[in-house]
C-alpha cells in the first residue's frame, strides 16, 4: 500500500509539473488568434524568417518588422513590433466592389454587423461617387468587428492598398502606436 501511495503522490507531482510547464510555455508564446492558417497574432515573428516559403520582401525599422509573403495573386503582410506579430493582412490583388460585398458580407455572417467606421467626402453619398473618392484618394471604406478583447477585424478599401482583410492584437498594436507618438 506505502508503494502505490508513493505512485500516486508521483503521478500527481508529474501531472502537475506537466500543467505548469505547458502555462509557462503558454505564457512565452501567446496565440491570440492563428490567422489565414499560418501566422500567430501575437506570437513571435522569428519562426517567420525562416519559414519556407520564405518572406519576398523583409523591412525593419527600429522595434518594428515588416514582412511581406506571395498568397497567389494576393500579398499577405505580417506586422510586427518587439518581435511580436500585432497584424496580419491580406491586401487583394484585384479590388472590386463585388469583392469587396463578397468579404464583407462573408465577415457578417460569422461576426455580425461590425462598425462603420469609413470616412468620405460630402459629396460621396451614392456607391459610384464613394469608389470614385477611394480611388482619388479622398475616402476610405473601413469595417470593424471585435469577436474578441484582444484582437479585431478590419476590412478596408483604400488607394494605397485597395481592398486588405486586416487581424490586429489590440494591446501590441496600441504599444507601437504609443511608441511612435511618443518619438521613442
Amino acid at each position: 500500500m506505502g508503494g502505490s501511495l508513493v505512485g500516486r503522490i508521483a503521478a500527481v507531482a508529474l501531472t502537475i509539473g506537466s500543467m505548469v510547464c505547458a502555462r509557462i510555455a503558454l505564457a512565452e508564446d501567446p496565440c491570440l488568434k492563428q490567422v489565414f492558417g499560418r501566422y500567430c497574432l501575437g506570437g513571435e515573428v522569428d519562426p517567420l524568417l525562416q519559414s519556407v516559403p520564405a518572406p519576398a520582401v523583409s523591412q525593419a525599422a527600429a522595434d518594428s518588422l515588416a514582412l511581406i509573403f506571395p498568397d497567389g495573386e494576393n500579398q499577405l503582410y505580417v506586422l510586427a513590433f518587439s518581435r511580436r506579430i500585432y497584424k496580419v493582412v491580406r491586401a487583394y490583388g484585384v479590388s472590386t466592389q463585388l469583392r469587396f460585398d463578397d468579404t464583407y458580407r462573408l465577415l457578417r455572417e460569422k461576426y455580425g454587423p461590425g462598425e462603420d467606421r469609413s470616412q468620405f467626402p460630402e459629396y460621396a453619398s451614392t456607391p459610384a461617387a464613394r469608389l470614385a473618392a477611394i480611388r482619388r484618394g479622398e475616402g476610405r471604406a473601413v469595417h470593424q468587428w471585435m469577436p474578441s478583447p484582444t484582437w479585431h477585424i478590419e476590412l478596408s478599401w483604400t488607394r494605397e492598398l485597395g481592398i486588405s482583410l486586416s487581424y490586429v492584437a489590440n494591446a501590441l498594436s496600441a504599444s507601437r502606436a504609443a511608441r511612435i507618438e511618443s518619438g521613442l
